[in-house]
């Protein structure tokens, strides 16, 4: 694997986001509108529900979770598409980089993306309504691992629909992560869900991941267990999801597909 391949692929993307404030602009906008959004419906929850009444912004640290997942797996969706959209797909395939770089270095930037959009949110959510995902504590750094690996999973599959079914694909990529939001017990716990719905709500990571920040900020303890499993998944749809786009590629290079893509 060549790292100055890596840095080229992901520098392209940093000069894309870095010289255009419109793109700047939506990157913060949607994670801002959430915190407000949110923000109020946390509050008004706090001051009116039993089950929220000890426990300030559960809710809003919820969604900022949630927007975090979601950043990192459309960022991930939306570097795929600038190539197909800039007629640059055809380009990044003939050149001598292998699929191992370019995975490495849109899962590499996509991170960037995601903090440039929501720390701006995180930091308004403190003095707006005086929530702080820090409040977490070190498990903060774990869940967000796994959110973020789950995140690029995601991605990794929507691209991989992308290669193998075209451009007509691209609006999978916009609804791919609230396809499993009610089976992720965001903004409720796990026993809401019927028995049947339950058993597969536990084959994701998001049930682990919200189920220990929901125990961190209400009754302050940490459950290691949790956080394993849901690293572990994480992992595990990872490697299927670069699994899922090795296969759709090679597949669409034998179809000769690769070439029209960005038609």
């Amino acid at each position: 694997m060549n790292f100055k391949k890596i840095y080229a692929l992901g520098l392209r993307h940093l000069y894309l986001i870095s010289n255009s404030f419109p793109r700047i602009l939506d990157l913060i906008y949607w994670p801002t509108v959430q915190i407000f959004l949110w923000g109020f419906i946390s509050k008004f929850f706090t001051l009116n529900s039993d089950y929220y009444s000890n426990t300030v912004g559960i809710i809003l640290t919820a969604a900022i979770l949630y927007d975090f997942l979601f950043r990192a797996s459309i960022s991930f969706n939306m570097m795929f598409l600038e190539e197909i959209w800039s007629r640059n797909f055809t380009n990044l395939f003939i050149a001598p980089i292998k699929i191992s770089e370019i995975i490495t270095s849109l899962t590499l930037t996509a991170i960037l993306r995601t903090l440039i959009g929501l720390i701006p949110a995180v930091i308004l959510a403190v003095p707006l309504f005086g929530v702080s995902v820090f409040k977490l504590g070190a498990p903060l750094l774990f869940l967000l691992i796994a959110l973020y690996l789950f995140g690029i999973s995601l991605g990794l599959l929507v691209t991989s629909g992308l290669l193998r079914f075209g451009p007509s694909f691209e609006n999978i990529a916009w609804a791919s992560l609230f396809f499993l939001a009610p089976l992720g017990c965001i903004y409720y716990p796990i026993e809401i869900l019927p028995d049947v719905l339950q058993i597969i709500a536990k084959c994701l990571p998001l049930v682990h991941i919200f189920e220990e920040m929901r125990s961190i900020l209400m009754t302050g303890e940490v459950n290691n267990i949790d956080i394993i499993r849901s690293i572990s998944l994480s992992i595990i749809y990872f490697i299927f999801g670069v699994i899922i786009f090795y296969v759709s590629y090679f597949g669409a290079k034998n179809r000769g597909t690769l070439i029209n893509m960005g038609e």
